[in-house]
């Protein structure tokens, strides 16, 4: 059984306005994770990945090149913690956030 991985992750770049947050769930979701991905205001994709280290390193390296459109230059990650975690409702698996 693989290790529980939860990571903190910035995404730079052109990220916004290329459904690059949509995708980040989509593709989540696919990978059975759990967290949220949000835009910020300054032009970049913040977001938490939580689940089996193997899913969480594939969504990472996803991110590296993000959907259609995108352009990533950098994908900065750091380890989550549980409040990054809980800035989701409780009972939801991976869900998008609002722009801050």
């Amino acid at each position: 059984m693989s290790l529980l991985e939860l990571r903190h992750v910035s995404i730079r770049g052109k990220v916004q306005g290329v459904s690059y947050r949509a995708w980040t769930e989509e593709t989540a979701r696919k990978l059975g994770l759990q967290g949220w991905v949000r835009n910020r205001r300054a032009g970049w994709v913040e977001a938490v990945f939580a689940g089996p280290g193997e899913a969480v390193e594939r969504m990472l390296e996803a991110c590296r090149k993000g959907p259609p459109g995108a352009q990533v230059t950098s994908v900065d990650q750091r380890p989550g913690t549980s409040e990054d975690l809980a800035m989701r409702p409780t009972g939801a698996d991976f869900i998008v956030l609002p722009t801050v």
